[in-house]
């Protein structure tokens, strides 16, 4: 089954891709490399939830906020090399996760668009990774997520 199948039999239908919210491209390709910008855990054009982990949003909230993220970026991605089909690995996945001083489960809030990914390219969608803890995102987003994708030639 390939990655559109493997979408809709999640019951995942992917959104228009989100509009860069400032001066950059969603999407830049450099040889068989794509490199998504920071995606946002967006819907209907709006964050799902703002503020940090730790104190405004518990834990337990995380891995679905990523996994919008990564939905959005899936969408990116589809937007600028026209099938996901096209995708030979998913080779980084790097989030950001605005956090309290004191929170240190950034891994498990990131889980939500790993597994997501692997979901969606199987064992091509396990990939190297970096799960950051910062002080505050972009419009008080809780999550940014940025990938790195190999494809095919076209």
């Amino acid at each position: 089954m390939g990655p559109e199948e493997k979408l809709i039999s999640l019951g995942i239908e992917l959104p228009d891709a989100p509009d860069p919210l400032g001066s950059y491209v969603p999407a830049v390709t450099t040889g068989n490399l794509v490199y998504l910008s920071g995606m946002l855990p967006l819907v209907d054009g709006k964050l799902a939830r703002t503020g940090k982990f730790g104190t405004e949003i518990p834990v337990e909230d995380g891995p679905e906020l990523a996994r919008l993220a990564a939905i959005n970026g899936l969408s990116v991605l589809r937007a600028h090399v026209g099938s996901l089909s096209r995708v030979r690995r998913c080779v980084r996945v790097c989030g950001y996760i605005a956090s309290a001083p004191d929170f240190t489960s950034q891994p498990a809030v990131l889980n939500g668009a790993s597994e997501l990914i692997a979901e969606v390219f199987g064992e091509h969608g396990r990939h190297a990774r970096a799960a950051v803890g910062v002080n505050v995102l972009p419009l008080n987003a809780p999550v940014e997520v940025e990938f790195i994708f190999e494809i095919d030639a076209g």
